[in-house]
């Protein structure tokens, strides 16, 4: 049974990317382009992994996160957050509010970002 991710990204290319390549690894991959529609389909699918950008058209990353977490049925699933936002106020924030990793999209390529989540769901 593939594990399925969802992408939160408004960034078309990079989520597109990312899909592809996750794809081609054997996942099944969910897209939401903004908050709203990152909750609405995180609480729609059974979710293996969710890859959160923070800035997002609508409501925030962080403000999705919050939501996720006080959800019971979706807190459990590990959520990674992809941010151009590096400072360590932002990382900080992001990990106390409940992502299991946070990666700053400057620092890592994609297919590092796959071997991340290929750890994460072993």
């Amino acid at each position: 049974m593939a594990k399925k991710i969802l992408i939160v990204e408004d960034d078309k290319f990079l989520r597109e990317l990312i899909t592809r390549k996750l794809e081609s690894e054997g996942y099944k991959i969910i897209e939401a382009v903004d908050g709203e529609e990152g909750i609405k389909k995180a609480t729609e699918e059974k979710l293996d992994l969710i890859l959160l950008d923070l800035i997002l058209p609508g409501i925030d990353g962080f403000e999705v996160l919050t939501q996720l977490k006080q959800n019971e049925k979706l807190a459990s699933i590990p959520v990674i957050i992809l941010s151009n936002l590096g400072q360590r106020e932002e990382i900080e924030k992001g990990l106390k509010l409940g992502a299991i990793d946070y990666l700053v999209k400057a620092h890592f390529t994609p297919g590092e970002i796959i071997e991340k989540i290929k750890n994460i769901l072993k």
